[in-house]
């Protein structure tokens, strides 16, 4: 009677050789490259942007932040002041501007009425100035905050308080943060994807999207709208694709070592960064091209191909969170109307009302809105006194606009009010604090529980400040 050891062999040996001699050794090719990558994985670092759970069920899970750098005059487009208009030219009230600190001009500058018509759209009422006048047929999808203030009254501080909650550089930025607490849906592109346009970038530069104190597989990419969307994406001449996935396994079988012995995660964002970049030489380019995209899609962006455009930028936004990019930031420079407001204004708008009106519209049509939360806005809003002669206007923290849609925001909404004059909030105050902590709460975190631990204490995108603004909450 033969023993199991016997028996066992065997079996072992008519195993192997039905999947190497059957099919021409198919199985046994196949089987390999299965073991292969069981091995590979079992060896590679845990992937840092791998999907997460939130604290609780989220009503959106993308988002679309379009940054006016700058400080959009709120009195020319959302905050239609008649008491304004009508005392153009006088001086503001004493009482009004005790203690207040003005950016560059003197306070006591004359007060300057609102420099366009307004009209009131759509079954909510919302007014808007004619200088938006795509903006106002989807006035009924978005939720306008008249209400909004900041620390803030310089750019580069007001970008950065904006962005990542504090005025001082080396903080994650808000995509950053969300990145850090959900990871992304797609393998094939970043979790996070930064464009640019306007005459410049903004004047925080890249602190805007910076990962900080968190691991910088977190930091926002900046992407091109021409060439290759990452500077050095293609292969140089003489590398073909075999080659270079070598020398990537390679390098990665290394860093894997020096993992393993330091526990650095910074190695691990470094293999994650290259297999990312290696992968995106082929998703890249398709997610970039919108020549793809139908004739009447691009006629109600007003979006060009291959011209470097915020049309172009919105259009690409709803294409990257198609593909699961958990957040894409717009930025759009300059707002900052210190003299020639006029022109100004009605040529940044005339750049890109049309199409941050599309894209609202082109996500709800698409099925995306419901689950994408799109965020129009700037560092600060302006100040009712004239700077500029008789057509321009400061920096002022005091009370600004922005408007919000999708992802669980209320549709058709009008929020909080200023004074009669528009220099204070008068009603429904939200600090740009408590506009992160509910953008949070809209992705399923509690803010004050989505911490990172630094030098012996929790770090948060609102730090120690934030409250949930529940009325604008679908």
């Amino acid at each position: 009677m033969q023993n199991y050891e016997t028996i066992s062999q065997r079996n072992s040996i008519a195993r192997r050789w039905f999947l190497q001699q059957c099919g021409i050794g198919l199985g046994g090719i196949a089987l390999s490259d299965l073991l292969a990558d069981s091995a590979q994985a079992a060896t590679a670092p845990a992937d840092p942007l791998a999907p997460k759970k939130p604290h609780y069920t989220p009503k959106a899970k993308n988002v679309i932040l379009l940054f006016m750098g700058g400080g959009p005059s709120q009195f020319e487009m959302f905050d239609y002041k008649p008491t304004l208009e009508k005392l153009d030219g006088t001086l503001p009230p004493a009482d009004l501007l005790k203690g207040y600190r003005a950016a560059f001009i003197n306070p006591n500058s004359k007060l300057l009425g609102p420099k366009y018509p307004f009209q009131k759209h759509g079954e909510s009422g919302a007014e808007l100035s004619d200088q938006l006048p795509h903006l106002a047929k989807i006035a009924d999808d978005i939720c306008i905050i008249r209400s909004m203030k900041t620390d803030a009254f310089n750019h580069a501080p007001g970008q950065l308080l904006m962005s990542t909650g504090s005025q001082q550089f080396g903080r994650p930025s808000m995509g950053s943060w969300i990145t850090y607490g959900l990871g992304s849906e797609s393998r094939n592109l970043p979790a996070y994807i930064v464009f640019n346009s306007g005459k410049k970038g903004p004047s925080a530069g890249a602190g805007n999207w910076s990962s900080g104190f968190l691991p910088t597989v977190h930091t926002g990419v900046e992407f091109r709208t021409s060439g290759d969307p990452v500077l050095y994406l293609s292969n140089p001449p003489g590398v073909d694709d075999t080659m270079q996935r070598a020398t990537l396994d390679a390098v990665n079988t290394l860093n894997r070592r020096h993992l393993d012995l330091v526990g650095d995660p910074e190695i691990a964002t470094r293999v994650s960064s290259y297999e990312m970049a290696f992968r995106m030489q082929a998703s890249a380019p398709d997610a970039m091209d919108l020549a793809s995209e139908p004739k009447h899609i691009l006629e109600m962006y007003g979006a060009e191909p291959n011209k470097a455009s915020f049309a172009n930028n919105c259009l690409l936004a709803r294409r990257l969170v198609q593909r699961g990019v958990r957040f894409v930031q717009l930025f759009h420079e300059s707002w900052d109307q210190h003299g020639g407001l006029t022109k100004g204004i009605a040529d940044n708008c005339k750049d890109t009302d049309q199409a941050a009106a599309a894209l609202v519209a082109d996500l709800k049509q698409q099925g995306l809105l419901d689950e994408t939360l799109v965020i129009w806005g700037g560092e600060f809003g302006r100040t009712p006194m004239v700077q500029g002669g008789n057509d321009g206007r400061d920096h002022h923290p005091n009370s600004f606009s922005m408007w919000m849609a999708g992802g669980g925001i209320k549709p058709g909404m009008t929020y909080g009010a200023t004074d009669e004059l528009g220099f204070n909030v008068a009603e429904k105050p939200v600090h740009v604090h408590d506009l992160h902590a509910t953008i949070l709460h809209l992705l399923g975190f509690d803010h004050k529980r989505l911490t990172f631990r630094l030098q012996g204490r929790d770090y948060r995108l609102t730090d120690v400040h934030g409250n949930l603004v529940k009325e604008i909450l679908a």
